[in-house]
């Protein structure tokens, strides 16, 4: 009798079954996706802000006898005190002098040295006469063609920054979407912990759910070391000056919150404001602003390194990489994505190599202390 050999009756029907479920499996994530797209940016938002303000919650919630309704409401009145209304209050200022802005950057951009130093700057002590005999040779250096070739992109980045400050109203609904969800969050908040440990233990084990862990002390130290820093300068810059007589001290304050914020810094404000009191011959307040530029120019070096590690124990220069390669690829919000997707990704190729190589850190093992759960 002939024997014959058949492939398995259903071989061929289970590959077409797979190959249709994965297609509308990623059919049905794509559709849920563009649903929710309006939501993303402000579901983002209010997830950094729950991870990092999320010990404060349950400080809350511990005084007012662990009620976590009373604890979510106080929550969300102090995310509207606390992060919306400054921020909104700093974007009203910049939009509402718009004009002036463009203003001081097109006189800066067309301002030309005069023939004769300043009775200012020959006055400075120990270096006035020296700075006097040079200031003839700023034309020889070719001072008024560089003004003249960096005009057209000063104006550029003046239109860049307004535009991006611009859009009040979508701000505005962006912002109060954050806080509605945030407030969801902090109800929910250890049922949504739990679901993302699920998920991570079932995506890579152990391992994924030490990356959750690792991303939400990320997300912490990142809002601190960015956020409290950006304040603390902003504020201490605008003291400056205000008590040095500064005109629109308010509003420089504001552009140096945005500059902090961005990683920028407020010694753009500053020195200009420094230079401002010189021109005007209070050589006096302009020595003191110079000096006060460097004590807060410098503060972040030492205030936003310290927060930072409160939150992750992590490669300072694997955190400000992540901060200024997500402003600009996410924009305002990549500050909080950056780092958290360089800290997950780093961690898990050092788990990854450690273990490849026979070390007995084990899968899971993180650089530095062992992650903390973020709710803590």
């Amino acid at each position: 009798m002939a024997q014959h050999h058949q492939l398995p009756p259903r071989h061929g029907a289970d590959i077409a079954r797979t190959t249709f479920s994965v297609i509308a499996m990623v059919a049905l994530v794509a559709a849920c996706g563009w649903v929710m797209r309006p939501f993303l940016g402000p579901a983002v938002w209010a997830t950094m802000v729950v991870v990092a303000t999320w010990p404060v919650m349950l400080r809350v919630q511990s005084r007012l006898w662990n009620r976590r309704g009373l604890a979510v409401t106080v929550m969300s009145l102090l995310l509207l005190l606390l992060f919306v209304v400054p921020l909104m209050a700093a974007i009203v200022t910049i939009v509402g002098n718009a004009d002036r802005l463009a203003d001081w950057a097109r006189i800066a951009t067309t301002w030309r040295p005069p023939e004769q130093a300043p009775a200012w700057l020959v006055g400075l002590p120990m270096v006035g006469s020296t700075l006097a005999e040079l200031w003839p040779r700023l034309a020889d250096l070719g001072a008024s063609d560089l003004l003249q070739k960096l005009t057209p992109y000063a104006g550029n980045l003046t239109r860049w920054f307004v535009a991006e400050v611009g859009g009040i109203g979508v701000l505005l609904v962006q912002f109060l979407a954050t806080v509605a969800i945030a407030a969801v969050l902090y109800a929910l908040g250890e049922d949504a912990a739990e679901l993302a440990r699920k998920l991570a233990r079932r995506l890579a084990g152990d391992r994924g759910v030490g990356a959750v862990e690792l991303a939400g002390g990320a997300i912490r130290g990142v809002a601190l070391g960015v956020g409290v820093t950006a304040i603390v300068q902003a504020v201490m810059g605008g003291l400056g000056l205000a008590v040095a007589g500064v005109p629109f001290a308010g509003l420089l304050t504001a552009v140096m919150f945005m500059l902090c914020i961005a990683q920028v810094g407020p010694v753009p404000v500053l020195l200009p404001a420094a230079i401002w009191m010189f021109w005007q011959g209070d050589t006096a307040w302009g020595v003191a602003l110079v000096v006060w530029s460097v004590v807060v120019g410098s503060l972040d070096n030492v205030l936003r390194p310290m927060l930072i590690r409160m939150g992750a124990d992590l490669p300072l220069l694997l955190i400000f990489a992540g901060v200024i390669g997500g402003l600009f690829t996410f924009g305002l919000v990549g500050i909080f994505v950056g780092p958290v997707l360089l800290a997950v990704g780093w961690t898990l190729m050092d788990a990854w190599v450690s273990e490849d190589a026979g070390d007995p850190k084990g899968p899971a093992s993180a650089p530095g202390p062992a992650p903390r759960d973020w709710r803590d």
